[in-house]
Formats: structure tokens, C-alpha cells, sequence
């Protein structure tokens, strides 16, 4: 809608038809008589008004009190103020610019000062207008092609993950499980340990890069990947590389989103066997050398591995898991991760009978 009008608000008539014989071929005029008046005019015509001229001294609601109630109405920054007065203190002067008044005009004027003067004043607001108007059109299609390339980015991470499920010849729901182990961990630790820092922004990161955590396993040959009886040494050695071949990878396809997600993939893809004393692999990190996220990862993966069959084991139950990882049986882990796993533990059964019991019903 376009903006053609000005709001003049003054006590006196004849002031108010002066402006509008000033203004008589530019724009038209909507006339008030005090601040209360203003305000009303305002808030119907707040889309076509392109500028306020305003006095000072009125009856009811005088100009300070108007620029205070002005301020409280929606849109009402876009157009601008300026004041015509007879008052030449300092602290008037103050006063008005203190509430976004963009110009002074003393009474008496000239008429075409105060047309030219307007005119400037509008026309800056204009464009201001505009060039709000087109950055909030171009963040709104910036933040739409994000959240685009979001999803795609996510779709080809599952859809690499997946490759991995395909070829290790385990249920496709190992990633999904390992997915929600972790969110409910990483809640459990927010809430529990909230010195660790932990946001719903990061969550939502770590969880989604949990997908990655054995990416690596591509690189490995079928004959030790699918070996279905006890590895030798020098085959766990291989078995090993999964986490080294992973981070690589994740080199190659830095590209696919931001540096703060794929900072969480590689992390989690690289050091999610360390363990807390130090004698994980690939590197032997200890304690909190061990990123945060490959940490929370690494018991989500323990206790899908020990509760899950496999084509060279047996599944445990999940108490018999739950007691494995409190004992430091399956390597040690930091005191508040194993306390975050006690306290969310029936969480971790719930999601693990849901998905048994779905491939059940799917194999049946």
C-alpha cells in the first residue's frame, strides 16, 4: 500500500490548514487536534501515513505524551516524526530526540524549508523501509535454502550410514536405535550435569552425526567385516582402522554442511572407543580427552552391540548389558556417563523392546 499521506497534529486550525497548503500537491492531509487524536489517526491509517508533523504544547494528550504512546504501536517506527514548535529550550529539543524524532522545525517557518525538509525526511524513510524490506525477503530465502540443504545433508549422511548397516549385515535399525540412546542420554546429562554445557541445539547436532559413528566400516574388507566366528589379533587391528578410515572419509565430504555438525561427526566417528582410562584405540585418550559427544556415543554403542545378535554372538539381556557396562566390563567410563545410564536405563529398554519387537513383527 502506498504511503501518500501526512498526520498533522495540532491544537491549532489554523496551523493544521497552513501544513496542508504546504503539502497541497504532494501529499494528502489528515488533520488532529491533540496527541489523543493522533494516536486514533495513526493506528487507522498506519499504512498509508508516510510522515508525522507534530506540536508540542495540546490539550489532552500533549506531543511528549503522544511520541510515548506512538512508540508502543506495531509499524509505527517506519514513520517518521518531526516536530514543528515554538519551543526552543534544550530540554524540549532533548526530550524529543531521546523518542526517534528525526527533525526540528521552529515556528515561524518558511513553508518551502518545511516541504523540502519533510520530503528528505520521508523519502530516507522510505528507502529505509525498503532496504529492511528486501534483507528480511533475502534471510527469509537464505534460512529456507538452509534449512533445504539441512535436510538434504542429513538424507545423505543416513543414506551413507545406511551402507554401512547393508554391508555388516545388521538390522537397519542399529543407527535409528544408537540415535535415540543418544538423545536420551545427552537430556539425561543436561539435566543432570548442567555444567557440561550441553544445549537442545547441540543435541539435536550430536544426535543426528551418532549416525556416523561407524562410517569407517566401509573401508573394511567383507572377509574380516563379515567373519562370523572370534577375530585374530591381527584382524581386530583391521577392525580397528574403521575409526581412522571414518575421520577420512568425513575429510572428503566436509563439504556436504557446517563445520559445527561435522566437527561432531568426526569426533564421534574417531573416538568412540577410546575409553576413559585411556586404553581405547585409535589414539589412547583419557578422561575428558575424550570429546564429550564420542563419549555419550560410545555406551549408546556398547549396549546396542551387547544386547543385539550378532553372526558371532549371541544377544545378552539388557540387565545383563546394564550390569557389563556398570562394572567396567566392557571398558571403563566417565562416573556421571555411568550415572546418566543408571538414571535413564528403563528409557534404553523401552526403546530397545519397541525395536525388537517391531523386527519381530516385520520377520514374522
Amino acid at each position: 500500500m502506498k504511503r501518500d499521506t501526512l498526520l498533522v497534529i495540532d491544537d491549532q486550525e489554523v496551523n493544521r490548514l497552513l501544513i496542508e497548503e504546504i503539502f497541497l500537491d504532494v501529499y494528502k492531509v489528515i488533520h488532529a487536534s491533540n496527541g489523543q487524536e493522533g494516536i486514533e489517526a495513526l493506528k487507522e491509517n498506519i499504512d498509508t501515513i508516510a510522515g508525522i508533523l507534530l506540536d508540542l504544547e495540546m490539550p489532552v494528550m500533549n506531543g511528549f505524551s503522544f511520541l510515548v504512546e506512538k512508540d508502543r504501536i506495531p509499524g509505527a517506527d517506519y514513520i517518521p516524526v518531526v516536530v514543528v514548535t515554538a519551543d526552543e529550550t534544550n530540554t524540549a529539543q532533548i526530550r524529543v530526540l531521546d523518542h526517534g524524532v528525526v527533525d526540528i522545525i521552529r515556528k515561524p517557518y518558511h513553508p518551502k524549508i518545511v516541504l523540502k525538509r519533510v520530503q528528505n525526511v520521508v523519502a530516507m524513510y522510505g528507502y529505509r523501509e525498503i532496504l529492511e524490506g528486501v534483507v528480511e525477503t533475502k534471510d527469509k530465502a537464505l534460512k529456507q535454502k538452509e534449512e533445504e540443504l539441512a535436510t538434504i545433508n542429513e538424507s545423505l549422511i543416513d543414506a551413507l550410514s545406511s551402507v554401512v548397516e547393508f554391508r555388516d549385515v545388521e538390522t537397519g535399525e542399529h543407527v535409528q536405535r544408537i540415535k535415540k540412546y543418544t538423545r536420551i542420554l545427552c537430556e539425561t546429562m543436561k539435566d543432570k550435569y548442567p555444567e557440561c554445557g550441553l544445549t537442545d541445539h547441540e543435541i539435536d547436532l550430536i544426535v543426528s552425526a551418532s549416525a556416523m559413528h561407524d562410517i569407517g566400516k566401509i573401508a573394511i574388507p567383507d572377509a574380516i567385516l563379515l567373519k562370523p566366528g572370534r577375530l585374530t589379533p591381527e584382524e581386530f587391528d583391521v577392525i580397528k582402522l574403521h575409526t581412522l578410515r571414518g575421520g577420512e572419509l568425513l575429510e572428503r565430504v566436509n563439504f556436504l554442511t557446517n563445520g559445527e555438525y561435522m566437527k561432531y561427526c568426526k569426533n564421534i566417528c574417531l573416538y568412540h572407543h577410546e575409553k576413559y582410562d585411556g586404553k581405547g584405540y585409535p589414539k589412547g585418550l583419557k578422561g575428558e580427552e575424550i570429546p564429550l559427544e564420542a563419549q555419550i556415543v560410545a555406551i549408546a554403542d556398547v549396549f546396542d552391540a551387547l544386547v543385539s545378535k550378532r553372526i558371532y554372538k549371541d544377544s545378552y539381556s539388557a540387565q545383563t548389558a546394564f550390569d557389563m557396562i556398570q562394572n567396567g566390563e566392557c571398558g571403563l567410563f566417565s562416573d556421571r556417563l555411568l550415572d546418566c545410564f543408571k538414571m535413564s536405563f528403563f528409557k534404553f529398554l523401552e526403546v530397545a523392546n519397541n525395536s525388537y519387537e517391531a523386527e519381530r513383527a516385520a520377520n514374522a
